[in-house]
C-alpha cells in the first residue's frame, strides 16, 4: 500500500523561498573600511572623516597635517598613515596610538608603546627612516627636513 505525500516537493521550495526572503530583506552592510572610519571618528575627539577615494579614507585632526586610513591593498589588510611637523608633539603620539588601537584592535598602551618606539628612534643613530615590527604590526617612520610621518600596517597573512 502506497501513501501519497502531495506536499513532499513543496517543502524544499518553501525553505528556499524563505531563505531568499530573509537575505533580500536584510539591510545593506557598510564596508569594513567605512566601519573603521566611523569608529575612529566616534572614539577620537576632533577627528573628522573627509572623503573616500578608492581604498583610502582621508581624515583630519588638529594634531596631524595629513591623516589617512587605507583598506585592503595588495600588500596589507589595513594601513594608518599620519604626518606632522618635524617636532613631534605629545598630541600626535596620542592620536596615532588611539587610531592604531581602534583600527588594529589592540590595547592603547601597546599601540602607544609601538608607535612611540618607532617615532622616537629616528635620529642620529638610526637615521631618518626606521622600520620596526611590534605586536604583529609593521611600522615605518620617516623624517625629512620639514616633517615626520608614520605608517602602521597589518599584513594580509595576519
Amino acid at each position: 500500500m502506497t501513501i501519497r505525500r502531495p506536499f513532499r516537493r513543496s517543502i524544499p521550495l518553501a525553505a528556499a523561498l524563505a531563505l531568499f526572503a530573509t537575505l533580500a530583506a536584510s539591510p545593506a552592510r557598510a564596508d569594513h573600511c567605512d566601519d573603521n572610519a566611523a569608529q575612529l571618528a566616534s572614539a577620537i575627539d576632533g577627528l573628522k572623516v573627509n572623503f573616500k577615494a578608492g581604498n583610502i579614507i582621508y581624515l583630519t585632526h588638529p594634531a596631524a597635517t595629513e591623516l589617512s586610513l587605507g583598506c585592503a591593498g595588495n600588500e596589507y589588510a589595513s594601513e594608518l598613515y599620519a604626518k606632522t611637523d618635524r617636532k613631534i608633539r605629545p598630541a600626535f603620539f596620542d592620536l596615532v596610538a588611539s587610531a592604531a588601537a581602534v583600527i588594529f584592535t589592540l590595547p592603547k598602551d601597546d599601540a602607544a608603546t609601538g608607535t612611540s618606539r618607532c617615532l622616537k628612534r629616528m635620529g642620529l643613530l638610526h637615521g631618518d627612516k626606521v622600520t620596526i615590527r611590534y605586536k604583529r604590526l609593521d611600522m615605518q617612520c620617516t623624517r625629512t627636513r620639514l616633517d615626520a610621518s608614520i605608517v602602521v600596517r597589518r599584513g594580509l597573512d595576519q
